[in-house]
């Protein structure tokens, strides 16, 4: 789910389009005249709001995925629902992430560092050091040194022992998360007030690297990775899931149809929940139990589309930038982007701002992202439908496990009273 509840804080859509397409507008002309002082006042708001943008981005990142796990009550209540959910978001969302690297290796948008280019005998020390530097020492380290995995780990440990106390313990600690994270929220949708501003400074900065011989071509490639992951998701491995789980791709996409178009076009899948929740026990005759269980709970935590542009934002953007990505730690960020995007719930602007603060924690430029940003509105469209459809997905998968369940038990008793 890319969130797109709008904040008391922010400006009004229109006025926000308006003001966004002015600053782009600004930074294209002010980079193409190079005057000295306007690219000092450009590269001066740019590197205020990166600090700003770093200042909140490992709070986000620890409070979301926290915050979102000690909120899932239900799951004791209905832990035979709520444990195939979660595995099926999971999976759905991992491979989600594994598309998105194998778009990015097979049409390679930034540089591919060659096998040689690390000396394979000190690799192996290396990246043993980087392992150990991964598990922080004390609580507050990951935070003091910017490491952002260290801060995942934390947030990943904690809500897995949350999820294991008693429910009105985890109640009491979800309440003071919740309230934690509401807090860095409200600075959050204050920050967004000023991006048009950071659109300049970027926007400018950009221009300027062009004209010292920037590839566009690179930026093209980027959005195809990113459109092409979100397609092949909705419509090869999505139906094979469903497929493999016993239920008709066809038919369901057709029930769901309503709630996709509606999620579409508001770009949020929370505005489209009510209408989703009709289709499925409607038109799709999933159970009303499952439903209302189900899909509330992806809602929250199963996000596809921000899994497949969290993974591919942050090589390309990073790789960009001289930083080189093996193998090896492309595997481990489709686990980053998986456990981002399912703690991405009510970020503001969605998995773009997590991803802008994750690759900040990382002390990347975020130039790129200033560039992106325009053409997020329409990745965002996409994104938000393909969410709602592997929501569906996933409830109908439950819902057969279940009726499956039911059938076999049904068959047993049948043949024992025979």
């Amino acid at each position: 789910m890319t969130s797109s509840h709008q904040s008391c804080c922010a400006p009004p859509i229109k006025n926000r389009s308006l003001w966004l397409f002015l600053a782009i507008g600004l930074g294209i002309c002010a980079g193409l005249w190079g005057e000295p002082l306007i690219i000092s006042i450009a590269t001066f708001i740019s590197e205020l709001f990166i600090r700003f943008l770093k200042l909140l981005s490992l709070p986000i990142i620890f409070l979301s995925i926290v915050s979102t796990a000690s909120g899932m009550d239900s799951l004791e209540a209905a832990k035979h629902i709520g444990s195939r959910v979660v595995r099926y978001t999971i999976l759905t969302t991992v491979l989600a992430a594994s598309v998105a690297m194998a778009l990015f290796l097979t049409i390679q948008p930034a540089a591919i560092p060659e096998a040689g280019d690390t000396a394979p005998a000190a690799a192996g020390f290396q990246y043993t050091d980087y392992l150990l530097k991964m598990v922080p020492s004390n609580l507050v380290e990951p935070f003091l040194e910017n490491q952002v995995i260290g801060v995942l780990i934390l947030a990943v440990l904690l809500s897995l022992a949350m999820l294991s106390i008693p429910g009105e313990q985890r109640k009491k600690l979800h309440d003071i998360f919740h309230s934690l994270y509401a807090a860095v929220m409200h600075l959050c949708s204050a920050l967004i007030r000023f991006i048009p501003f950071a659109i300049f400074g970027f926007i400018t900065l950009f221009v300027v690297d062009l004209k010292k011989g920037m590839e566009i071509e690179r930026l093209a490639l980027y959005l195809l990775c990113v459109v092409l992951a979100n397609v092949l998701q909705a419509f090869i491995v999505l139906p094979l899931f469903l497929k493999w789980r016993g239920v008709s791709p066809v038919k369901l996409f057709k029930a769901m149809l309503p709630a996709l178009t509606m999620a579409f076009f508001t770009k949020s899948s929370s505005a489209a929940l009510p209408v989703a929740l009709r289709c499925a026990e409607g038109e799709a005759k999933i159970d009303p139990k499952v439903a209302n269980f189900s899909l509330p709970l992806c809602t929250t935590i199963n996000m596809n589309g921000c899994a497949a542009f969290i993974f591919t934002t942050v090589i390309f953007v990073a790789m960009s930038h001289g930083i080189p990505f093996t193998f090896g730690e492309m595997l481990i960020w489709i686990v980053l982007a998986t456990i981002a995007a399912i703690g991405n719930a009510g970020v503001p602007m969605g998995c773009f701002f997590l991803t802008s603060a994750l690759l900040a924690a990382m002390n990347v430029p975020l130039t790129l992202m200033g560039v992106i940003l325009p053409f997020y509105s329409l990745i965002d469209m996409l994104e938000s439908a393909i969410n709602v459809w592997s929501d569906a997905s996933v409830t109908a998968a439950v819902d057969q496990d279940l009726k499956q369940k039911q059938e076999n038990i049904a068959t047993l008793q049948g043949a024992i009273n025979r």
